[in-house]
C-alpha cells in the first residue's frame, strides 16, 4: 500500500484506512508507538504488558466479587 502524506494544520499526518485499524485493533484513542532506524518508520500500538493484563483482570474481579469476598474474608 502507498500513501501519501496529508496537511494537517502546519504539520503533516497519515491516514491509516479502516480495515487496517480494525485489523490492528486501533481506535482514535490507542496510544500508538512510533519508531524509526534511520530510513523507515514502524508504527504500532502500545499494548499492556502480561503483568498489567494480570493486575488490571484482579482488580476486576476483585470490584465485582467485593462482597462475597468481604464475606469470605470474616
Amino acid at each position: 500500500m502507498v500513501k501519501k502524506l496529508t496537511a494537517v494544520g502546519n504539520s503533516l499526518g497519515l491516514i491509516i484506512d479502516k480495515p487496517v485499524l480494525e485489523l490492528l485493533s486501533i481506535d482514535r484513542d490507542t496510544p500508538l508507538e512510533i519508531t524509526t532506524d534511520g530510513e523507515a518508520l514502524v508504527i504500532r500500538p502500545v499494548r499492556p504488558s502480561r503483568k498489567e493484563r494480570v493486575q488490571a483482570s484482579g482488580r476486576r474481579m476483585a470490584e465485582v466479587h467485593r462482597e462475597t469476598l468481604r464475606k469470605l474474608s470474616r
